[in-house]
């Protein structure tokens, strides 16, 4: 029995993070898991930047309906769909990616939880557990799954040093030169070659 681990942002859909930059124009956003490693620091830092520049989640629901899957995603999975059960495994919000899930045909998604005001400002984030990609790998093996992984960030790396085989996906050089132990694979045809062959 196996299952395939993928991360969202940067593997199927983009950076959500960088369009409020772009929309906003404030420079710090553009900070994401390819930068940061520390998870907690880096929304740390977005909550804080959010808050001083008055950015309201509506706002941030604005950038995400603007946004489509990366090109080839799709098709991507309805593809491994046929040799793989699929688990999104995501730092990323339930209230940030519903909309895409839509898109990519309801795939199963662990993510975390947002806190939103009345006042309509993002005021915390709730994690859905400690180090929780790793988790759940650790998880899915214990049900006897074997367990593919594929992300692109620093975040990904617990989840692909525990899965029984892990992929960095069209990472970047920092993330590569960092974990050259890795195999990285640069686009869909070619994670989706590598992946079946396992």
């Amino acid at each position: 029995m196996k299952i395939l681990c993928l991360d969202l942002e940067g593997v199927l859909i983009p950076e959500i993070w960088l369009g409020v930059a772009d929309k906003t124009g404030i420079k710090a956003l553009q900070q994401t898991t390819r930068d940061v490693p520390d998870y907690d620091e880096l929304m740390t830092m977005r909550l804080s930047v959010l808050a001083s520049h008055g950015i309201s989640y509506s706002l941030i629901t604005e950038v995400i309906d603007s946004l489509e899957p990366l090109p080839g995603a799709e098709a991507f999975l309805q593809a491994v769909a046929k040799e793989y059960q699929v688990a999104i495994v995501s730092d990323t919000f339930y209230q940030f990616a519903a909309p895409f899930m839509k898109k990519l045909g309801q795939p199963f998604l662990l993510c975390h939880q947002l806190e939103i005001g009345v006042d309509g400002m993002i005021s915390n984030y709730h994690l859905r557990q400690k180090d929780p990609k790793r988790h759940v790998v650790q998880a899915f093996q214990s049900l006897n799954f074997e367990v593919i992984a594929a992300g692109d960030s620093f975040n990904d790396i617990p989840m692909l040093e525990e899965a029984d085989k892990g992929y960095l996906f069209d990472a970047p050089k920092n993330v590569k030169s960092a974990y050259p132990g890795i195999e990285s694979v640069e686009g869909y045809e070619a994670l989706l070659e590598q992946i079946c062959r396992q």
